[in-house]
């Protein structure tokens, strides 16, 4: 069956999005979705995302990563889904929708970015190496001083399948401070099993983190990502963050077709 595919990126960070509300995607096709989202033999995308009918919101969003793999909330791939809505004429400016991880609402801002309200995160882990905390997906966040020459594959991987987050695994993240309330960031994704141009999930973590260990004080934090800019902001009291929002770019790239 030939099927139309839309590509967005938010920072870099790639998605195949498909209109499934009418459910004619094989979604336990794990092949099908590898190979979509290879980047030789496919369409490319660090991962894939399904537009479904949901009762009670706007939407559903259904992630895979491009491992094939159904997996948890992509922070940049849900600001896409919010501009691949628009594109079909489903909102307006506001919308909410239902994720892996629960209820989100967005806002498509004047000048074209998307603002994505993140889940809240009540736990944060620290560690005099390195803070784990979930904002969707989990992350593993840990302060370096040259992420130029830092070599996230490998070391990347090495925490991700160490026996700290078992079979699991966890996305890792690197960030370097640039100012009181700037920091640049590069992240090893789980899934996709290396470094991506951004990741949605793991720049709120970022930004969570470095709140949560005192490197700022500020409650809206800019990201530096390989892909380009993000902000994340937030409130904090009692080391509990809430009204959690990702504020960035989410462009459409081109649609084709392909078979399934």
């Amino acid at each position: 069956m030939e099927f139309t595919f839309y590509k967005y990126q938010g920072t870099g960070n790639d998605f195949v999005m498909i209109d499934n509300r009418d459910q004619f995607f094989p979604k336990d096709n794990t092949a099908l979705v590898e190979k979509l989202c290879d980047r030789r033999f496919g369409i490319g995308a660090d991962g894939l995302i399904l537009l479904e009918n949901d009762t009670e919101t706007d939407f559903r969003m259904v992630y895979y990563n491009s491992d094939g793999n159904p997996s948890s909330m992509c922070g940049n791939g849900g600001r896409c889904i919010v501009s691949f809505a628009k594109s079909l004429g489903m909102i307006e400016r506001q919308t909410t929708f239902i994720a892996a991880d629960g209820l989100h609402d967005a806002t498509i801002l004047d000048n074209g970015n998307v603002s994505l309200h993140m889940k809240d995160v009540d736990t944060v882990d620290i560690t005099a190496e390195y803070v784990f905390l979930d904002t969707g997906s989990p992350h593993h966040v840990q302060i370096e001083d040259d992420l130029a020459h830092l070599d996230v594959k490998t070391l990347g991987a090495k925490i991700r399948y160490s026996d700290l987050y078992g079979k699991a695994g966890s996305n890792v993240n690197f960030v370097h401070q640039e100012n009181e309330d700037t920091f640049s960031i590069r992240t090893y994704e789980r899934g996709v099993e290396d470094e991506t141009l951004s990741c949605g999930t793991g720049a709120t973590a970022a930004a969570i983190a470095m709140k949560a260990i005192g490197k700022t004080n500020a409650e809206s934090v800019n990201l530096n990502v390989e892909g380009g800019k993000l902000v994340v902001s937030f409130h904090e009291k009692d080391g509990k963050f809430t009204d959690v929002f990702l504020k960035g770019p989410a462009d459409f790239v081109f649609k084709g077709t392909a078979e399934c």
